[in-house]
């Protein structure tokens, strides 16, 4: 079944807008993830289940985007590459808009890549991978150099969930 890829982050990246302003859009964020899917990051890589710790995992994660000044974020670009029938990696383009503890506005981009199964009535997200977001955070000024609220909102992988 055809699907829209890039529809398909540009209404991600809105329900992360809405949890953001503090919506609770956690179920529908969740329904965009295989039952279990699997999150990489430049350290590591861990295999986790949709359900109850996963909800946590988000609620906790956008808790600390807000907290280091996380105000949107906008899918800006999407490339796809069909592997077969039922599966294709998207890279995806994000800029995020961010105000530093000082009040200067921030846009910071970045790239997250997934892995989707689109054999379904609407794809579902089996992998992604990011870079070092808290690297990036830290030298954007975002971070100091031991930012307890990320360790506590980051997936096993590293990465706070995407």
């Amino acid at each position: 079944m055809p699907h829209s890829i890039p529809h398909f982050f540009e209404s991600y990246a809105n329900l992360y807008n809405r949890a953001l302003a503090g919506e609770d859009v956690f179920g529908e964020v969740m329904d965009r993830f295989a039952p279990t899917f699997m999150a990489a990051g430049p350290n590591s890589a861990d295999c986790s289940r949709n359900g109850h710790s996963f909800r946590r995992t988000l609620d906790k994660g956008y808790r600390f985007y807000r907290s280091i000044g996380t105000k949107k974020m906008t899918a800006r670009r999407v490339e796809v590459t069909r592997i077969d029938g039922n599966h294709c990696l998207a890279k995806v383009s994000f800029c995020s808009d961010y105000v530093s503890r000082s009040g200067e506005a921030l846009k910071i981009e970045f790239d997250v890549s997934y892995l989707l199964d689109t054999a379904g009535a609407k794809p579902k997200i089996l992998v992604f991978i990011a870079g070092d977001e808290m690297e990036l955070y830290r030298t954007h000024g975002l971070l100091h150099k031991t930012p307890a609220a990320a360790d506590q909102a980051r997936h096993p992988s590293g990465q706070v969930a995407h």
